[in-house]
Order: C-alpha cells, then structure tokens, then sequence
C-alpha cells in the first residue's frame, strides 16, 4: 500500500491542472491578513477569517480554502469589509471530501482507470485499464476479462474529481461589484474547538492560605490551524437549538474590561456570559493542545472544614448500628473576592489541590471542580475524608408518636454519634442532618442550628487526641 500512496501522490501532481473548475479562483491562508477566534464551552467556536482578494467584477467561483472541517455551512456568510463594494451570494457549497487514495477510488467507482502491475520475476512493469468496481470491504477491479479483488499494484488516476479536495474547502458562486483588491471576512461557525480552565492550588503549611493558578487549555480538532490568531473564550452557557446557532453571536455589547491578575488575559462582559480575550496573538495548529496563563493568586485565605453528612432514611424505622468509622469528609473553602486577592469572574474547571511535605516536595491531596464562579461568591472544594476523623453512629432509641392533624405518621427517635480525634490538634467537625418532614429536636448534648428546612447542624469541638458524643432526640411527623 505504500507504494500505491506514493504513485497516487505522483498522478496527482501531473493530472492537477486539468482540475475541471479551471476559471476557479482560489484563496488559500496565503491571503489570510487576520483571523479572529471565540471558542465557547460547549464544543462550539466562531471564527471570522479576513483575506484580501482580487475578485472579477461580475460573476465568480470562489473556492475558499482551509476553512474548518467541520464548519456549519448553514451559518457562512462572506461579506467585503471595502465600502465602496458589494458581494452577493448566490451559491456556497461545503466540500469536506479530502483528498486520499481510498476517496479517489470510492469517486471512481464505475469508472475506467489504469493499474500498474510489476512481475516479481522479470520486474517488468505492466499498465492496462481497469474498471473500478467496489470499494467496499476491499478493493474489487475487472481486468480485461478478470475480475480481481484487492490485487497488488498501484492505481493510476488522470484527474481529481470535482468534489474532491485536498483540504476543507467552501466554494461559493458570487457576484462582485468592482475587480480591484479588496479584504473580505468569512465568518462561520464550527465545531472541533474547545476550551477548559484548570486550576493548581498550593496550600500552606498550616492549611490557612493557599496559592493559585488558573490556566487556560485549548484544544483544535477543527481540520484547519489558525496562525496569529486573536482568541477570544466564552465562559457560560450558551443555548443552542437543534444545532443551528445564531449567527450574531459576536455582536453582544461589550463592558467593564477588566485585566486577570499577573496573566496575558482581558476579562470582560459578554450579555449573560464572561469573555476572556488573549492580549497577544497566538498560532493554534490542528490537532494541537495549548495552555495559556490565566490567573495568579497568592495568599488566598481558606478555611478547612470537617463535615459528617447524614441521611434522612433511618428517621422513619427503628435500626440499631447506622454505621462504624463512618468517613468524615474534608473541605476547604474561600471567597472570590478582592480581600481574597481574587474577585474576577472564574470559569469552571477542575482544581487540584497540593500541600508540601516536611522535605518541601509538593504533594497531591485531592482535587475538586468547580462551576462557573462569579466575583463575591464562595468557592469550597471537597478534597477527600480525613484519615484520622472518624465517626460512630447508632440509633438508641425508637418509638411511635402521638401525631397531630394535618400529620397521619409521628415517630420519636434518639441518636448518638461518637466523634474521634486521632489528630495532634484539635478540630471542629459540622455534623450536618437531613432530617424528613415536620421535625422538631426535643433534646441534645451540644445545640443545633437549622440550617435549612430540613436540615439540623451541630458544631462539635474534640480535642486533641480525643472523644466526644452527640446526643439527640428528635420527632418526626409525616
């Protein structure tokens, strides 16, 4: 097969100039004067491609090359930026059969072309027609008489057929008003391009403050690259019906520019949404993965949390053991906000967490993702359970209730749970109980909170080393 590829690549370079669209014109990333990226969450991007043409006044077939792959043709639309011309479109086709030997096969199916056969005995090379008869699962030739499959040789080809590209290419049939050089902007929109926020935090020695980076990864499985381009990311997200995008996406009124800290990114206002703009142009190759800075935050002040959540099931029947050293989990959170060094809208991602050992070598400790974050919002990050927290919990007492109108069902229930402090220090843990229905604590050991309509939370201090029980009675009617 390498040599088939490599007589294909010989055939083609000597058949091109008969390609049959002869008065064709071209325009290829060698005119390419800028281009312009907004990639958006959710695997969609808009570009606007400026090249500068010379164009006949009147009719034309402009064949615009190194367009995306996977373009959406439906939502093309070429325009000449010169004032005193006019474009109109009467025709745009998307060409996005490329250019290989297995294509120029399929395009020729039914049709005659020539095969080139070497004896392995003499060496003397053999060229007769053939008649390409079936591509599929193999290769099926009729030779003179013969009907041959997937026979060994290369295949001779005298011309590339109309619809068959060596790359992306959107051919429009247009109308032009002068034929003088002009700029003209295609603008698309297109799949292949994403873009995702990936945070690294680095804790301190006593868990107090951490300091972050955001960086920025962009990823072009478009088909084409984008050299010099001004990239533009969208954070938030984007309503798309049955694929077929609005197509003044980019025209929403712009406001409150704002610098991220220590990074080659502008944040701004975009509608209902956040656009970060990269201060310096950047080349994107196909099938290429960048990281771009995108924020710097020392010192950000944290607090550490140990959380034991419970569940609402066991309100409602009588069970002895719930659980033994039931992991309690640990969190650390902090405030997006100038106070915090921070403050600027964050976009989603993950973040990773490391903390250094007693030899100063960074350490992973767990990682979290975060949702899009706006300016004075908290940000908390489950990192993992706490090695040396566990907890005990069981039911020590059931019983039915007397129950009161609108209620059908009331239960009495009474809890502990033991809390274990393996730890040098003492420590804090939230236990923090969904408890069903109309409910009402009718004794404790530490007091609760009610956090929310359904749920009661306790702050237990244990110290070093230590044990301590919670103790709590509860009615519940349903």
């Amino acid at each position: 097969m390498k040599s088939t590829l490599s007589i294909i690549a010989i055939s083609i370079c000597i058949a091109y100039p008969t390609f049959s669209a002869a008065q064709e014109k071209t325009s290829t990333l060698n005119d390419q004067s800028s281009v312009a990226v907004t990639i958006y969450n959710q695997n969609l991007a808009l570009i606007k491609d400026q090249r500068k043409l010379t164009l006949d006044k009147g009719l034309n077939d402009l064949a615009f090359r190194g367009v995306s792959a996977q373009i959406r043709p439906e939502t093309a639309l070429l325009r000449s930026l010169n004032p005193n011309n006019k474009i109109n479109i009467l025709e745009q086709n998307f060409d996005f059969d490329l250019l290989t030997p297995q294509k120029l096969l399929e395009k020729n199916t039914g049709k005659q072309i020539r095969f080139s056969s070497v004896n392995p005995v003499t060496g003397i090379e053999t060229i007769q027609p053939a008649t390409v008869l079936s591509t599929h699962g193999g290769i099926t030739l009729k030779l003179a008489d013969r009907i041959v499959t997937n026979p060994k040789g290369n295949y001779i080809f005298e011309q590339i057929p109309d619809n068959l590209r060596d790359q992306p290419t959107l051919v429009t049939k247009l109308t032009n008003s002068v034929d003088k050089e002009q700029t003209v902007e295609l603008g698309y929109l297109t799949g292949g391009l994403s873009w995702k926020a990936d945070y690294v935090a680095e804790l301190s020695h006593d868990d107090s403050h951490l300091d972050l980076t955001g960086w920025i990864t962009l990823n072009n499985q478009s088909g084409t690259a984008y050299n010099n381009a001004k990239l533009q990311l969208v954070a938030g997200d984007i309503n798309q019906v049955q694929q077929q995008p609005r197509r003044d996406l980019g025209r929403v009124a712009m406001m409150e520019m704002k610098s991220m800290a220590d990074s080659n990114v502008a944040e701004e206002s975009l509608f209902e949404y956040h656009l970060y703009s990269l201060n310096n142009p950047t080349d994107l190759a196909h099938n290429q993965t960048k990281q771009v800075a995108l924020l710097t935050a020392n010192s950000v002040p944290v607090e550490k949390e140990f959380v034991l959540q419970g569940n609402n099931y066991y309100y409602g029947r009588s069970y002895n053991d719930i659980g033994q050293k039931i992991k309690v989990a640990v969190f650390v959170g902090f405030k997006n906000n100038e106070q915090s060094h921070l403050g600027l809208p964050i976009p989603k991602g993950i973040v990773r967490v490391y903390k250094n050992d007693s030899q100063d070598r960074a350490q992973f400790v767990g990682e979290d993702s975060i949702d899009h974050t706006p300016k004075n919002e908290d940000i908390r990050l489950k990192l993992g359970d706490a090695f040396d927290v566990t907890a005990n919990k069981k039911q020590t007492d059931f019983k039915k209730a007397r129950y009161n109108p609108p209620h059908h069902a009331a239960y009495e229930s009474a809890y502990e749970i033991e809390l274990k402090n393996a730890k040098p220090e003492a420590i804090t843990v939230t236990i923090r109980e969904p408890i069903p229905s109309d409910w009402k604590v009718l004794q404790e050991s530490h007091s609760h909170k009610k956090t929310a309509s359904g749920t009661a939370e306790w702050q237990i201090t244990i110290p070093a080393e230590s044990t301590k029980k919670l103790n709590y009675r509860v009615l519940v009617q349903y």
